[in-house]
């Protein structure tokens, strides 16, 4: 895929390239909104722009890529940029922008390494971005068409359901009356809502709903940073958004789906806090479907109390033949629950399991971990991370 002599370009300045990958996209961001200010207003999440995740994120994503590039010659990351292409779907990215985006990112990378940017060097890592955007471009693409070409349209909220005091479910109908396209248990959708500066803010949200329903369902749990603009989606959400109101909803995306299990797999559905809500749908669907096979469910929480959808997680494991439910509370557990972080030490997990992961990257690194000691091939062990990818940033 890349070049020969850009490639030993790019294996030569990658240390470099790497070591400051942190201040380039810093400065990046920073050329980019002064020049489009619009996007962070109406595209990019404030909150991760404020806290530095979308930073490190990025970051972690152009590393990732090279590397694939230079270690894996004839093949290409699929599973890293399918997932990003998700993202950008959801939120309405266009081919254009990353024309945008090369302008911006290549006069960071100029800015802070100075004269180290040869044009041999400007021109390898050229090729490197190209071949990332515009294999995002194709995938995206597809996606689009797959999706019926609809970016979002607006929905009226039919039911507003308060599962904990922070956490509170939005059950939907389109408000033109249109159908409702199915969606892979596991999907997410982005919703955009306006603010009271102006803005439009998105955020992904899973659907915690059953495939097949005639109405969307997603969960949003508050967040209290109490630092803004963190949270302010998920606090307009709560404090605002009431039955008859309509909100703005993108169609499903996400590639933490159920694709590879047959009806006799092995499944392991594991969440922490409001993680939940993907493995609500997967067990929903996997009930409806009649899985046979053995599906192993594990959730950690603070407490029962704040344990968000956990009727529903109860009664979709109680309809699968061979399941089994371990839940783990910091306190306040009750008889057949456990004390303390979920622990796969006492978990009996069967040869043959894919694994599917949704919560805090603390959590998921743990389960991960034990998963693997236990003999589950990291390959079947698959994860979403709310938000901008800190796990393959971190990697």
């Amino acid at each position: 895929m890349l070049s020969e002599p850009s490639a030993a370009t790019v294996r030569a300045t990658l240390p470099a390239v790497g070591g400051a990958i942190g201040e380039i996209t810093e400065r990046f961001y920073a050329r980019l909104f002064s020049a489009h200010p619009e996007l962070l207003r109406d595209l990019f999440n404030r909150g991760n722009q404020a806290s530095g995740a979308q930073r490190q994120a990025l970051a972690g994503s152009i590393a990732a890529f090279a590397t694939h590039l230079l270690d894996h010659p004839d093949s290409r990351p699929d599973a890293l940029l399918g997932r990003i292409a998700h993202k950008h779907v959801s939120l309405g990215v266009a081919p254009e922008q990353y024309a945008v985006v090369h302008e911006h990112l290549f006069a960071a990378i100029a800015e802070v390494l100075g004269d180290a940017v040869t044009p041999e060097v400007a021109a390898a890592w050229n090729e490197v971005y190209w071949l990332m955007a515009n294999a995002l471009i194709a995938i995206e693409k597809r996606l689009y068409e797959e999706s019926g070409g609809l970016s979002r349209r607006e929905w009226e909220v039919v039911e507003r359901v308060t599962e904990t005091p922070d956490v509170v479910t939005f059950r939907l109908r389109p408000a033109d009356g249109g159908a409702v396209r199915d969606f892979r248990a596991g999907q997410y959708v982005s919703v955009r809502v306006p603010l009271p500066d102006g803005a439009r803010q998105i955020r992904q949200y899973s659907l915690s709903g059953a495939p097949g329903e005639a109405v969307r369902q997603f969960t949003v749990k508050r967040v209290h940073d109490g630092t803004a603009p963190d949270g302010e989606v998920s606090n307009h959400l709560h404090a605002r958004v009431r039955v008859g109101d309509l909100l703005e909803l993108s169609e499903p995306y996400g590639d933490l789906v159920l694709d590879s299990a047959g009806p006799d797999t092995p499944l392991l559905l594991a969440s922490a806090g409001i993680g939940v809500t993907p493995m609500i749908a997967m067990l929903a669907d996997l009930a409806a479907a009649g899985h046979r096979g053995p599906v192993t469910v594990l959730h950690g929480d603070r407490s029962p109390a704040g344990h968000a959808l956990r009727a529903d997680h109860e009664t979709y494991s109680d309809e699968l033949p061979d399941a089994s439910v371990h839940f783990f509370y910091e306190r306040d557990a009750a008889p057949g629950t456990h004390t303390g972080l979920v622990d796969l030490s006492g978990v009996p997990v069967h040869p043959g399991t894919h694994a599917y992961l949704c919560g805090p990257l603390p959590f998921m690194r743990a389960v991960r971990t034990q998963l693997i000691e236990k003999g589950t091939p990291p390959a079947d062990i698959h994860y979403e991370v709310f938000g901008p990818d800190l796990w393959l940033a971190q990697a």
